[in-house]
């Protein structure tokens, strides 16, 4: 026994080495457990906002669109008496008809919980759902006729969506029709945003396990080396993750700031203006009434054609967020929709032309390649004081061009243009993201600019499969 423990007895450099891991192993546990928890602290936070925000976003369009609803039909409403039932089936006529997405639909209620209008689920049209409840036990249409009867408010609950008969988180926002004693609103789904939330948690949990996995591997590196050698490293990869990812939300935060400042510029200064236009001209037709005046159409007749141009001006501003077009029918289709446009919003001579080709490109390059078309077309519009613009789209052995040429009066300097670099730079840094080749030139001064875009193979997919044509067989 005594053999034993002689044979066992640490050396002098064995306890030196036992005094710097033992403190060490319990230094990095205790780092490991405070990241962890610090880290998904952290997180749950970021996480909470994430999700307030997503479900603020969702209640702002729920009310967005009950608002345009309403708009859309005031006229009818305003105008009819409480008793006239063909008002009523008219407006209600207009709300069965607003559709949208999937599973996106309008409901009327009366006060006494009878539906009278579901276009998604008709069978529920005429029946009184008074003290209907989902599976939690959260009470539905009273609750909805009681947020109208006070004004306007959100309820949430378990609703089956229409697509899938399952059962899913709803958000719906409720108004009132106090006169005809109705409940109407709108509701969308969250599934997507408890979704979201969802797989950020999970993705939370698998970056602390991956942390969990660093420090390991540092710890057995600075065992085999040196103590301090890995401190220094665990230091330093700290260090510079805090700067990328410094430098990363400082870039997100400008992306959005720009995309916000964009949709104000285009919603100040266009349907800004011609809301202001329709006011007057309602004010102006009021007045007339007021007085009696018999050319009270007239400004009333140009506040209509005003209103029609907000209308269009909000599905132009709708279409350049993204373009519906490009998901239905491709990059071809919808670069020709937005050059069309363009030309008929200022006027230019536009040439468009396109190869089909087999090989798709992938959503990536569809949607880069198409942002940086609109964005080479605001620049002329706003810098180039050009005439005639020619865009081409082709595909290739090397993978896919896009060729932008204007005849106007070049790239300004930047003292004069700073709007315009900053339209480039994006230009550039979504052709590197998609490790393609930009190239800008101006042949002379003042002879127009030149954008040539190249996507590699790598985004293109690979041609769809031909459906073999079987032969005959003879009768």
């Amino acid at each position: 026994m005594k053999r034993f423990g002689a044979f066992f007895r640490p050396s002098y450099a064995q306890k030196l080495s036992l005094v710097a891991t033992v403190p060490l192993i319990v230094a990095v546990a205790a780092i490991a457990v405070l990241v962890a928890f610090q880290s998904r602290a952290l997180a749950e936070r970021e996480i909470k906002a994430l999700e307030t925000q997503l479900l603020e976003a969702k209640k702002a369009e729920l009310r967005n669109y009950v608002t345009q609803a309403r708009n859309g039909f005031y006229f009818i409403y305003g105008n009819a008496a409480p008793d006239d039932q063909a008002a009523r089936d008219q407006v209600a006529q207009i709300l069965a008809a607003m559709i949208y997405g999937t599973d996106g639909f309008f409901f009327v209620y009366d006060y006494d919980g009878t539906n009278l209008v579901s276009p998604r689920q008709t069978d529920r049209i005429n029946q009184n759902w008074s003290g209907l409840k989902d599976s939690e036990g959260t009470p539905i249409v009273d609750e909805l006729i009681r947020i109208a009867r006070a004004g306007a408010g959100y309820h949430s609950y378990l609703w089956p969506k229409p697509s899938t008969g399952q059962e899913a988180r709803m958000i719906t926002y409720v108004t009132s029709f106090p006169s005809w004693r109705w409940a109407v609103g709108t509701g969308v789904f969250i599934d997507d945003v408890l979704a979201t939330v969802a797989s950020a948690r999970a993705d939370v949990e698998a970056r602390v396990q991956q942390t969990f996995l660093y420090i390991g591997i540092i710890t057995l590196a600075a065992l085999l080396v040196v103590f301090m050698t890995g401190m220094a490293l665990n230091i330093r990869e700290r260090r510079l993750a805090d700067v990328k990812l410094k430098k990363l939300t400082q870039r997100v935060l400008d992306a959005q700031e720009e995309e916000r400042g964009r949709v104000a510029r285009e919603l100040h200064d266009g349907i800004s203006q011609l809301l202001v236009g329709v006011r007057y001209a309602l004010d102006t037709a009021r007045r007339k009434l007021d007085r009696q005046d018999p050319t009270a159409a007239e400004p009333l007749g140009k506040g209509i054609e005003t209103l029609g141009e907000a209308i269009s001006e909000v599905r132009r501003i709708s279409r350049d967020l993204r373009p519906g077009v490009l998901d239905d029918l491709g990059l071809g289709p919808a670069l020709k929709a937005l050059t069309e446009d363009f030309s008929a919003r200022t006027g230019m001579t536009t040439d468009f032309r396109t190869v089909v080709f087999r090989n798709r490109l992938d959503a990536e390059a569809k949607i880069a390649l198409y942002r940086i078309a609109q964005e080479a077309l605001t620049n002329i519009e706003r810098h180039a004081q050009a005439t005639h613009v020619r865009i081409d789209l082709r595909g290739h052995k090397k993978g896919a061009t896009l060729y932008i040429e204007d005849n106007g009066c070049g790239i300004p300097d930047e003292e004069t243009g700073p709007m315009v670099g900053l339209g480039l730079r994006n230009m550039q840094e979504r052709v590197e993201q998609l490790e393609g080749r930009f190239r800008i030139a101006t042949p002379r001064r003042g002879t127009g600019t030149i954008i040539e875009v190249t996507v590699p193979l790598s985004h293109l997919l690979p041609p769809e499969p031909e459906t073999p044509v079987l032969p005959k067989v003879p009768a």
